[in-house]
């Protein structure tokens, strides 16, 4: 165990990875058929996290296990968590028959509750983040102590675009003092023929972003409060959308609420990394190719979990 305790590392993999066609989380990317997963655990692992708590569907729990349990024997404390549409903070509530999806990522994030007791990041399986990213989240939240203040790690804009098309990003707005404000959700952002980045306004303006604009990518820092805050507000979700068939409750619906009355801070934790994900399948091949320049600049081994 560190100097700081356990400090643990929320995976997201519940997706059913619908778009994509199959099961990304343990679709191989690497020269020897790593996951995304592994390259960030690597990061997570090397930053100082020693915990990784995986929320994921109970019905692929072995292929999990087979996969990371050998990899991280020794290196990192393992738990698997699954995120079940039963599986919610209060006695039974009579959802309609028809739903099969869990809840979204805040409730996600609550049900690693079991499992963790003292600070944590939360990421998504599918995304690559970068080395740097998760040093400046493990030094963000081992340097907190009882303050708990929560942080979200904010990416320049310029390092999350695509050259295939135009993305979503959750753009966030701060304070003088960095602290967060608002996320807004900003769809189809993509840089034109003259090299400026903008999308579409609601009101048909195009809207202009800077190179530098700070956007979460889902990568937070939390403490166990979380989960308390999540059971007190998750009630008034159920009330309100329960009977949806796709009604999801997300990690920034809960954040804004807490900004807004003032029950917690977050702190925007401005990184540099370079960012990418997968979406659809055609997504795989830069995303292998992206691994592999990594490989050749030497910031990864090439067989990442050989034991010395």
């Amino acid at each position: 165990m560190s100097k700081h305790g356990r400090v643990s590392l929320v995976v997201l993999a519940a997706g059913m990875g619908s778009r994509y066609g199959g099961l990304k989380q343990m679709d191989s990317f690497g020269p020897n058929g790593e996951t995304i997963i592994d390259y960030s655990l690597f990061d997570a692992h090397r930053a100082g996290f020693n915990h990784v708590v995986f929320i994921i569907r109970e019905y692929f729990a072995d292929k999990f296990k087979e996969a990371f349990d050998p990899k991280l024997k020794g290196l990192m404390d393992v738990d698997y968590v699954y995120q079940e549409l039963e599986n919610i903070p209060h006695a039974y509530y009579p959802f309609p028959v028809e739903r099969d999806r869990p809840w979204g990522t805040a409730h996600a994030v609550w049900v690693a509750h079991s499992a963790v007791k003292g600070p944590f990041g939360v990421i998504n399986a599918d995304d690559y983040y970068g080395p740097e990213s998760y040093k400046t989240l493990y030094d963000f939240l081992v340097s907190k102590g009882e303050k708990e203040e929560y942080g979200v790690v904010g990416y320049r804009l310029s390092n999350t675009l695509s050259e295939h098309g135009t993305v979503n990003r959750g753009v966030c707005q701060g304070d003088e003092n960095g602290y967060l404000v608002n996320i807004e959700e900003c769809k189809q952002i993509g840089r034109g023929d003259d090299g400026v980045i903008s999308f579409p306004g609601d009101d048909g303006s195009n809207r202009v972003l800077a190179e530098d604009t700070p956007v979460s990518m889902n990568m937070w820092g939390f403490f166990p409060s979380y989960f308390r805050y999540f059971e007190e507000q998750f009630d008034d979700f159920l009330k309100d959308y329960g009977q949806e068939l796709k009604s999801e409750y997300y990690i920034p619906t809960l954040v804004d609420y807490l900004i807004k009355t003032d029950k917690r801070q977050t702190k925007i934790l401005h990184c540099d990394a370079e960012w990418f994900g997968v979406t659809y399948r055609e997504d795989k091949e830069f995303v292998s190719a992206r691994l592999n320049a990594l490989l050749s600049e030497g910031i990864y081994p090439y067989h990442l979990w050989e034991k010395k």
